[in-house]
């Protein structure tokens, strides 16, 4: 099984800036994408970040400009940094991770894994 944990999370003032990490970790062979999406109170889960195998990476609508994701390969880290934070950023940020694992190719399955989540609050 494939663990991804997060980290990062906490309380920011409006305009703040907060960086969100997470790892992934297991059996992976190949990791095609890793992202971020978060939840508010009586929300659906949403989009915030993703980036995908390539470096090719989407942003929901609502963070385009302000948050911006990168990943470290060698370790199966992505990083989510948070700037000019909202409070309608205020949720519970979860990190995705999708790919192949096994301990051989030729035996390998799909994997896709989420974190526990990590709180995210912007309050003065």
């Amino acid at each position: 099984q494939v663990q991804v944990v997060e980290s990062g999370g906490g309380l920011v003032q409006p305009g703040g800036s907060l960086r969100l990490s997470c790892a992934a970790s297991g059996n992976i062979l190949s990791l095609n994408a890793m992202g971020w999406y978060r939840q508010a109170p009586g929300n659906q889960r949403e989009l915030v970040a993703r980036i995908i195998s390539g470096d090719n990476t989407n942003y929901g609508d609502s963070v385009k400009g302000r948050f911006t994701i990168s990943r470290d390969n060698a370790k199966n880290t992505v990083f989510l940094q948070m700037s000019s934070l909202k409070p309608e950023d205020t949720a519970v940020y979860y990190c995705n991770a999708q790919g192949m694992q096994g301990m051989y190719a030729f035996r390998s399955t799909w994997f896709d894994s989420w974190g526990q989540g990590t709180q995210v609050t912007v309050s003065s």
